[in-house]
């Protein structure tokens, strides 16, 4: 029994350390070479601090709409809803955003919503939505705002972020980033 609770002590206590020190400061090292040493991206407009990299809820007709959260848009319980496309109660959610997502947005029909407006990510905290996305909402926000279609779309087509390098992921616009540049317009 001695010669297997000593080395089982031991490896607990040189996990610890490792776990607990070295791999903490190596974390945060790393942490301190990224952009804002690590906080996130803030973004400050009016005097009010948002973080870019966390999706944030704009429900607002006058707003481009954000990606829906399993999370209600709350960093510190970041995660999915877990439901299959098979669930009842999922299909239900899903359907009632269409619904709502065809109140707001009239003449838009039910095949030309994106699937990124009406279904969570698996954080529940995207920040991006799809160029087709922002573009299918284009006619409601100009109709509020007063503001010429082409204007909006120029306005996307300035917010879209590329893929990396050309060549990694698709190209996507940060709902934040637009709705304040929105702002800006006028």
């Amino acid at each position: 029994m001695k010669s297997n609770l000593l080395p089982a002590i031991k490896l607990t206590l040189v996990s610890l350390v490792f776990f607990m020190g070295i791999y903490t400061l190596v974390v945060y090292g790393i942490a301190q070479l990224a952009p804002n040493k690590g906080k996130g991206f803030i973004i400050v407009h009016k005097d009010k601090t948002y973080y870019s990299n966390i999706g944030q809820a704009f429900t607002d007709d006058m707003y481009f709409n954000s990606r829906p959260s399993a999370v209600g848009y709350n960093a510190a319980g970041s995660g999915g809803s877990n439901k299959g496309p098979s669930n009842p109660d999922y299909l239900k959610e899903v359907q009632a955003r269409i619904d709502t997502f065809l109140v707001h947005n009239p003449g838009v029909s039910k095949s030309e919503i994106p699937s990124d407006l009406v279904t969570a990510s698996g954080s529940g905290l995207d920040p991006n939505i799809s160029l087709q996305a922002a573009k299918v909402q284009v006619k409601r926000i100009a109709k509020i705002r007063h503001i010429s279609e082409e204007r909006l779309i120029q306005l996307i087509d300035e917010q879209t972020e590329k893929p990396l390098l050309g060549l990694f992921g698709t190209e996507k616009i940060n709902v934040l980033k637009l709705n304040i540049a929105l702002d800006d317009l006028k």
